[in-house]
């Protein structure tokens, strides 16, 4: 009877990685949060939470890693020599990573290389298994916010239980795990908090190293309020779990 048990958890885990995958090829899923409550095995939890994760993580790095392509492509223009075509995709890159230029030059084109990069498999699973309690949290449940995601407008997400008074952030709200990953991604690439980690990241890109999220952890320092020991935990988490063959090479 045990042995069926877990061929059926077995076959349902692959039937859902599939089904996922397809959809974050397609976009982002809208399709609610799995139950990961049901699995009272550690080992079947921790193989269904990261079989449904790693192919959204994996496409979103994929769109990313187009428009790192294209954005080195570029790199190798002067800088009078760029279209208008693609003087607006260098306009349009750097809002949406959050840099401020009136004109395009060879600096922001350097920054922007800095920033429009892939975030290690290994270091999203790990943080987004450590901040939504493998995805059985409230607010994984209820917001598809399985990064801890902050947000200042009222209303914009939901109200943590334990708020200090006087704050006023809430935890995101996502219409689908895929906008989550999305916005976690992004916010690693852009806050200022992670500026030693994109640095970190773009010297092992340029030594023709493998960026595992192993390393870049150290750059999480101000991700949580536990600091270090927040960012020994999600290498642990790593390490115990063996999520560095997740970390693909460099592709520059």
């Amino acid at each position: 009877m045990k042995l069926d048990i877990n061929r059926a958890v077995i076959i349902i885990t692959l039937i859902m990685t599939l089904a996922v995958f397809g959809t974050a090829i397609m976009g982002a899923s809208s399709e609610p949060l799995p139950d990961f409550s049901v699995y009272k095995d550690v080992k079947q939890k921790k193989s269904a939470f990261f079989g449904y994760i790693l192919p959204l993580v994996e496409a979103q790095n994929t769109l990313i890693q187009r428009k790192r392509d294209k954005l080195l492509e570029l790199k190798l223009l002067g800088v009078d020599e760029y279209s208008r075509s693609q003087r607006n995709f260098l306009t349009d890159l750097a809002k949406e990573y959050r840099l401020t230029v009136s004109e395009i030059t060879p600096a922001e084109v350097k920054q922007l290389i800095s920033r429009v990069d892939q975030v290690p498999a290994s270091l999203a699973l790990a943080q987004a298994a450590m901040e939504s309690a493998w995805g059985t949290s409230r607010f994984a449940v209820q917001a598809n916010n399985l990064f801890g995601q902050w947000c200042y407008d009222k209303g914009c997400g939901l109200v943590p239980l334990r708020r200090n008074s006087g704050s006023k952030h809430e935890v995101a709200k996502f219409d689908s795990v895929s906008d989550a990953i999305k916005s976690y991604l992004r916010n690693i690439n852009t806050h200022r908090a992670y500026s030693d980690l994109r640095e970190q990241r773009a010297v092992l890109r340029n030594a023709g190293k493998v960026v595992t999220g192993h390393n870049l952890a150290e750059g999480l320092i101000d991700y949580s309020e536990l600091r270090e020991a927040y960012v020994h935990e999600i290498q642990a988490v790593i390490r115990i779990n063996k999520l560095t063959k997740y970390d693909s090479e460099s592709t520059d």
